[in-house]
């Protein structure tokens, strides 16, 4: 059957349409994406301004309209941190739902980092034995672990790589008093949670995934996407490491030039590769390998797994 997945993110509202069965790899028929940037409309209050809500209406009820085009016979829609955190979520449910009829999932944290995870154990297979899985997005760090497809530890982190640029590096290029101010910040967060996972023992692999890790595997010499899905990405700390001071001193515009780094997504690199680099120092990781599956396909397969359960 032809799936759609509705993901209405921090950064963006994208659609993914699949064709899926249970028991089957699910083939990518379409995507349509749209940059919002819901994190950076919050107000002083917390909540979604009605400029916001109006366009994140409009973008969804476009969405709907896509997948309707490409024959979708079950949408799956869902918002993750920006729509979760905002204190007037409710109504911003509210409001398109009955503008588009779509009624949008919130998930949690938690559910986010677990659906992740089932992504990455299905791409990667039992050999991998336990996994640690990290994913960079627009308004949060998503950690699991664990030797199941059912992670044994699972936390979600305010670590995004839009909310930390937002809250924390202001100027173009950014001050290093705030970049050192930041750092602090992640590594602090990230501490918290260490002893929670460590308790479990070393993993087998390491994995990450979302466009953040992507674009900087790619920079330190990962293949492109072009190369196909197929070609392993890794992502070395070493490299990590050499590549966060000359983050530090471009603009937005000259991290834009480089390779597999988006102009939209560019001015978020920097606070990305500072997230990046904390997880992979504080859990002990010399390198990470980049899973091609993430959240949305975490939902599709969860999806799958009903459908052959009933």
């Amino acid at each position: 059957m032809r799936l759609g997945v509705l993901d209405v993110g921090s950064n963006t509202v994208h659609l993914l349409v699949v064709d899926a069965h249970p028991g089957a790899r699910p083939l990518p028929a379409h995507s349509h994406k749209a940059e919002l940037r819901l994190a950076q409309l919050l107000d002083g209050t917390g909540a979604i301004g009605p400029e916001g809500v109006e366009k994140l209406a409009e973008t969804v009820q476009d969405a709907l309209e896509a997948a309707e085009d490409k024959g979708v016979e079950a949408l799956l829609p869902f918002a993750t941190s920006a729509v979760r955190e905002a204190s007037n979520a409710d109504d911003v449910l509210a409001r398109v739902h009955a503008e588009t009829g779509v009624e949008l999932q919130v998930l949690t944290g938690e559910e986010e980092a677990r659906l992740t995870f089932l992504a990455a154990r299905r791409w990667f297979g039992w050999s991998a034995g336990k996994l640690l899985v990290l994913d960079i997005g627009g308004g949060s760090l998503e950690i699991a672990y664990g030797i199941d497809e059912e992670p044994d530890a699972a936390v979600s982190l305010p670590l995004g790589a839009g909310r930390l640029t937002a809250g924390w590096l202001p100027s173009d290029p950014s001050d290093p008093a705030d970049v050192k101010a930041l750092r602090r910040h992640v590594r602090a967060q990230i501490a918290r949670t260490v002893g929670e996972f460590s308790r479990f023992g070393a993993p087998d692999h390491v994995v990450a995934t979302s466009k953040t890790f992507k674009a900087l595997a790619r920079i330190a010499g990962a293949a492109r996407s072009t190369d196909g899905l197929y070609v392993q990405r890794e992502l070395k700390r070493r490299s990590l490491e050499d590549w966060v001071p000359r983050l530090t001193s471009m603009t937005a515009e000259e991290r834009a030039a480089l390779p597999g780094v988006s102009p939209s997504r560019s001015g978020q690199l920097l606070a990305g590769a500072l997230v990046a680099e904390g997880a992979m120092d504080l859990f002990g990781v010399e390198s990470v390998e980049i899973c091609p599956w993430a959240l949305r396909e975490g939902v599709i397969l969860r999806r799958l797994d009903h459908m052959a359960s009933d």
